[in-house]
């Protein structure tokens, strides 16, 4: 017979584990909120400062409207999560609905602002490239042929966003787990522009876009193992992901470099025939 001793020391262990669990599931996403803003800024940060450097030597143009723009659309994005995330957290619930309305108007207005960069960034390399050296009008050219094959993952990436979005939206009030994973794994389908910029990381590109697939798997990661340890199961919500994203980029692998996406993807984003 166990002694009382021993009985308060196993329940003492258990009711510990129940704790740190409990914390676990009711902070997990602010985590994932934190890991992902920190995603981008390891990817775009040194990457930023790289190409205003390269701007004040006169080596690129300087950064279009449209790109501030998106960065800012995209920055509110991240600061929305936390902070929707957060409030969920912290049990205030009311705030949380009440602030969701700024993530419908938010989403549509991050994607134009993404599509409308694309061919922004064209004319700009196009004007910059005007009358330059045949050495830059060789690297210019290069980057069309590259921002044409991008310009496929780019449109690709709107559309999963989109319809993810769509979905976390539609499910806010019948199943609010649904919800929260597919806002989180919304957000992570735009996550292979970050992953791209990371040099120390091996890439594909510009060859295949395979490490564009594969890097975010690393920023779904902690939620996916959480869920699986909780839950001993895939949530469905992975199931959706994997249904939006699987197909888009086995027609993204389809398309690239291929003669008819660079013609047709070249017209679609203005690239100089």
């Amino acid at each position: 017979m166990a002694t009382h001793a021993e009985h308060m020391l196993r329940t003492g262990k258990a009711d510990a584990g129940s704790n740190i669990t409990a914390i676990i599931d009711r902070w997990i996403y602010v985590f994932m909120a934190v890991f992902l803003i920190a995603i981008v800024l390891v990817g775009f940060v040194p990457d930023s400062l790289a190409k205003i450097d390269a701007v004040r030597e006169g080596q690129r143009p300087a950064f279009p409207v449209a790109m501030h723009v998106h960065a800012v659309l995209m920055g509110c994005w991240l600061l929305l999560l936390l902070a929707q995330t957060t409030l969920m957290a912290t049990g205030r619930k009311s705030m949380h609905m009440q602030l969701g309305v700024a993530g419908a108007l938010l989403a549509p207005a991050l994607v134009l602002a993404g599509l409308v960069l694309v061919p922004t960034n064209i004319r700009v390399m196009t004007e910059f490239s005007a009358g330059a050296p045949p050495e830059v009008q060789e690297q210019v050219a290069g980057f069309m042929h590259f921002m044409t094959n991008i310009a496929l993952a780019q449109l690709r990436i709107a559309v999963c966003f989109l319809l993810l979005v769509a979905i976390a939206l539609r499910s806010r009030k019948t199943d609010s787990q649904l919800h929260k994973r597919l806002i989180v794994l919304a957000t992570i389908a735009p996550l292979p522009a970050a992953f791209d910029r990371m040099t120390f990381l091996p890439h594909s590109l510009p060859d295949s876009p395979l490490t564009m697939d594969l890097w975010p798997l690393i920023a779904l990661a902690p939620m996916l193992v959480w869920d699986l340890y909780r839950q001993k199961t895939i949530h469905r919500a992975y199931w959706i992901y994997a249904a939006v994203m699987v197909p888009s980029a086995i027609v993204v692998h389809l398309l690239w470099d291929s003669e008819w996406w660079l013609r047709m993807g070249g017209r679609l984003i203005g690239v100089p025939g």
